[in-house]
């Protein structure tokens, strides 16, 4: 495999953050991916709660185009984005 290929598996430990404002989303594997029919991911549907899971509350969802993902690092997937351009989807 070439070195700038990376598997699902090992990205689902990448921590999603928004350098924007800072935020944390928790990890990948605890988010979700949308992928096209042609493979193309397309968006990222993120737990505002970080991936932390409440009792009574189920947690509300942001949809993030892939266009605002910045870069894949060694740990991390980071994202440029201001609120008004995240999508709440619950």
């Amino acid at each position: 495999m070439e070195q700038n290929i990376k598997s699902y598996s090992d990205m689902e430990r990448y921590e999603l953050i928004n350098v924007n404002d800072g935020d944390k989303y928790g990890f990948l594997g605890n988010n979700d991916v949308v992928v096209d029919g042609d493979g193309y991911l397309k968006f990222l549907i993120l737990s505002e709660s970080g991936g932390k899971l409440g009792l009574f509350s189920k947690p509300s969802l942001l949809e993030v185009s892939w266009d605002y993902v910045r870069k894949i690092g060694a740990r991390t997937i980071i994202i440029d984005a201001e609120k008004s351009e995240l999508k709440k989807i619950r």
